[in-house]
């Protein structure tokens, strides 16, 4: 009776280690790319035009070339030198405007000039000025230089991957230093423009609807092109300024054209590597570090299990399974996928079934069935060894 124990024991394990592992299941409405899918032509949604977000629209609409034509609008903290003809040190002085977009003369006289060009702002300190009777209402008695512009706060909404309030065009030491040191008027931040700050939110989505990007500032919206930025044509990188709105429209469905680095997406994106399995026993055998999870966008699962070490050696092991975790990003929610490495790697419809990764999605290796198989015998034979050590000495 021991003997037979035994051997039901054996063959018990071994058809344990044959099992294969289940496939991971997903909500309904989770998967959102045509590579997630399993079978060929499901999840090609048809793609829809965006509707225009009207509750969160002003009511007078402009054309685009309106607001890429604007000048420079100060914001708070902008920097700007004021000169008044016969005023050594009381007026002419280097001013930088407060959070609430003002500047204080001689020490009592506010001036709100945030939201206006240099020439608007210059016509209004001069007005000031001489409505308190500090200067003689002469033309071209004051004169306003802008010096530097600084980093502003934009609310980003819609298909990007990060949307929230974003700060954009800040300076560090040096630039502000050389800025400072220069006597040219003028300055150029070309980072508190459009494409800066849809990149600094992320980038845009994979469903977004570049057709459909509204600017709201003010009492007034526009609504812009950008798909200029993913075909290599113009588009209106419009120069933005402090309390604008930027509403990225979405087409509900996934476009693989919108996954690639450009103007307008993330330029690389950060995954998490797992790869426990044979002949790496651990992640720093397998190389994974720093640079191979962080990975240009647009890469595929495919690239990232190179990356990971999931792909070659031993062909006891070649027939590995890896696991993708990802999250919709239109809905939320969470989805789960697995890939036979040597399926995506040999099968010619490896295209139709190797999504991309979005940013922050998880992956990990398994062992192949061989492997798995092998250590069942393994701990069978460790687990038995000890019982027929003991019959032997008896």
């Amino acid at each position: 009776m021991t003997h037979k124990t035994i051997a039901i024991l054996i063959s018990a394990s071994l058809l344990g280690g044959c099992a294969t592992m289940e496939r991971p299941a997903n909500a309904v409405g989770s998967q959102y790319a045509p590579q997630q899918f399993e079978a060929p032509g499901e999840g090609h949604d048809s793609c829809q035009v965006a509707m225009a977000p009207t509750h969160d629209l002003p009511t007078q609409q402009v054309a685009s070339h309106i607001f890429a034509s604007t000048p420079d609008l100060l914001a708070s903290g902008d920097r700007v030198r004021l000169k008044v003809a016969g005023d050594q040190d009381s007026l002419s002085r280097t001013y930088v405007l407060a959070a609430n977009g003002t500047i204080t003369l001689d020490g009592r006289l506010v001036i709100a000039i945030a939201g206006g060009s240099i020439v608007e702002a210059e016509k209004a300190i001069a007005k000031k000025l001489a409505d308190a009777g500090l200067i003689r209402g002469l033309k071209n008695s004051v004169r306003l230089q802008l010096l530097e512009l600084g980093g502003i706060s934009v609310a980003v909404s819609g298909a990007v991957f990060e949307p929230g309030m974003i700060r954009v065009g800040e300076r560090n030491a040096e630039t502000r230093g050389v800025n400072l040191s220069n006597s040219d008027s003028g300055d150029r931040n070309a980072n508190r423009s459009l494409t800066t700050t849809l990149r600094a939110a992320g980038g845009v989505r994979p469903d977004a609807d570049l057709s459909a990007v509204y600017l709201v500032r003010g009492g007034q919206w526009s609504k812009i092109d950008l798909n200029g930025a993913i075909y290599g044509n113009a588009i209106d990188d419009i120069a933005l300024t402090a309390n604008d709105r930027v509403i990225v429209g979405s087409r509900a469905c996934f476009q693989d054209a919108l996954v690639k680095p450009s103007q307008i997406t993330a330029p690389g994106i950060r995954v998490y590597m797992s790869n426990l399995s044979r002949p790496a026993s651990n992640n720093a055998s397998s190389a994974i570090n720093r640079d191979a999870t962080n990975l240009p966008y647009g890469t595929r699962l495919s690239q990232a299990m190179v990356a990971a070490n999931c792909v070659g050696g031993s062909a006891m092991n070649a027939a590995r399974k890896v696991v993708l975790m990802s999250r919709n990003p239109i809905n939320g929610k969470s989805v789960v996928i697995q890939r036979s490495v040597e399926k995506l790697v040999r099968q010619d419809d490896r295209d139709g079934k190797d999504p991309y990764l979005m940013p922050g999605d998880s992956l990990a290796c398994y062992d192949s069935f061989a492997m798995n198989v092998r250590d069942v015998i393994s701990l069978v034979g460790e687990t038995a060894s000890p019982y027929f050590l003991l019959k032997n000495l008896d």
